[in-house]
């Protein structure tokens, strides 16, 4: 792999991550556009991820401050703030439900949900769940509450992102929406979800990468990796402004059209 492939790639995870249009389905996109060997593909996808968390992790820095905070005088029995309290508990029990799906089906991603042609069918129904979120979300009126088995919930809806083309954020914050929290509160909560599951991914495919060694290109890894950072920043400025004013209507009908791009340019050729 080059540097500009590189940059390519980390500059496709940084802006798709954290909007909902799917990174994972979109780097298997432009992996199949530059014509990219798929070897270690998901691993490679993993490290920019990595990358890609450190951003929320930078950008939500004095909300994760308040949490670790609550954990540790939780834990020495002193007294908390209980929304506080309420929100660590449901990022907890919420993380839950992707661990566990994903170690059942990391070996199935590696194959089987690699092809552009499936990315487009999930990029399909991800958009009607959307629509359907935007549905119920224009008939209530948001109570914006968040409880621990709403975090698991949404923890469930999370579950989606693990199949390409429907998005990690989307996936969790239309599940948000459906459940009662405002399209902002439920990007926030979507953000703090993804941390865990991002960083033990990413993580685990970096040690991977360095005990097979082999023929690696690091130079590419850590200048996509830079590139994923930057724009990842970006990008999650971008939505957590973007929702406060809009709908989630842009992204659908990308999403509908990049599908019918997808299946267009794959059942000619």
């Amino acid at each position: 792999m080059t540097i500009f492939e590189a940059i390519i790639l980390g500059l496709v995870q940084g802006v798709t991550e954290f909007l909902p249009i799917s990174s994972s389905g979109h780097l298997i996109l432009m992996r199949d556009l530059l014509n990219l060997e798929v070897d270690g593909a998901l691993a490679f996808d993993a490290v920019l991820q990595l990358a890609t968390v450190l951003a929320v992790i930078l950008y939500f820095r004095n909300d994760l401050w308040v949490l670790s905070q609550t954990a540790l005088r939780k834990l020495g029995r002193l007294p908390v703030n209980q929304k506080d309290l309420t929100l660590l508990y449901a990022l907890l029990i919420g993380t839950v439900p992707a661990v566990v799906v994903g170690l059942f089906l990391e070996s199935t991603m590696e194959t089987l949900f690699r092809s552009p042609l499936l990315v487009a069918g999930v990029l399909v129904v991800g958009s009607f769940l959307f629509i359907y979120a935007e549905w119920v979300y224009s008939k209530t009126v948001p109570q914006n509450e968040m409880t621990i088995k709403k975090g698991f919930q949404i923890g469930l809806f999370q579950c989606l992102a693990l199949i390409p083309g429907m998005s990690r954020s989307g996936a969790s914050i239309a599940g948000g929406m459906l459940l009662g929290l405002t399209r902002a509160e439920a990007a926030r909560f979507s953000f703090l979800l993804a941390i865990p599951i991002l960083l033990g991914a990413g993580s685990k495919k970096l040690i991977d990468l360095i005990q097979i060694g082999g023929d690696v290109s690091w130079g590419a890894l850590i200048v996509g990796s830079l590139v994923a950072f930057g724009t990842g920043l970006f990008a999650i400025h971008f939505l957590l402004q973007f929702v406060r004013r809009h709908t989630l209507w842009p992204f659908i009908w990308y999403r509908l059209l990049l599908a019918l791009f997808v299946a267009y340019t794959v059942l000619v050729a």
